[in-house]
């Protein structure tokens, strides 16, 4: 009998969002899982992305040195969106045990992914398949879709006193 993936939201103002999503995404290469890494808006290196690479996750981001949403006039938002779009694609063509749409929530909002293509992706994935979507605010229907919902809720952050990002621990 085929298992029933589940659909996982881990959302909110709080640190550990993508830190919760990628230790699943290990746990599942532990166990011989395929995994597919979605980020969007994000294009930095951070830690853990080599070694889950080698591990054997298929990885799909933007470019490093982007500005923020804010920062771009509309033709450089056309061009991230179109990478968002494509990155989420060629994603979603690769087959996964556990697909991680990181940020997801954040391309909603800021409408920088096909809304669309974003929804059927979730909701219409492979009936065995994982999914872990990450957000600031999630829109209702991930709410209303996720299996787990778990909100990161920020009660202190070294970032209000002044405390950089650290390598190895915040990217």
């Amino acid at each position: 009998m085929m298992e029933q993936g589940l659909l996982h939201l881990y959302w909110g103002d709080g640190k550990g969002k993508t830190t919760a999503a990628m230790g699943l995404a290990l746990r599942a290469l532990g166990s011989g899982k395929r995994v597919v890494i979605m980020q969007f808006l994000k294009g930095g290196q951070s830690g853990e992305i080599p070694l889950l690479a080698q591990l054997g996750a298929k990885i799909f981001r933007g470019k490093g040195g982007q500005k923020f949403v804010f920062q771009m006039n509309e033709a450089e938002k056309a061009a991230a969106r179109a990478v968002q779009n494509e990155n989420l694609t060629a994603a979603l063509a690769e087959p996964a045990d556990l697909l991680i749409l990181d940020e997801a929530g954040s391309a909603w909002e800021l409408d920088m992914v096909d809304k669309d293509l974003l929804r059927r992706a979730v909701l219409e994935r492979p009936a065995a398949q994982e999914c872990v979507l990450t957000a600031h605010k999630a829109p209702q229907w991930m709410l209303d879709a996720a299996d787990y919902s778990t909100e990161m809720k920020c009660r202190r952050h070294p970032y209000q006193k002044g405390i950089k990002a650290r390598k190895g621990i915040e990217y």
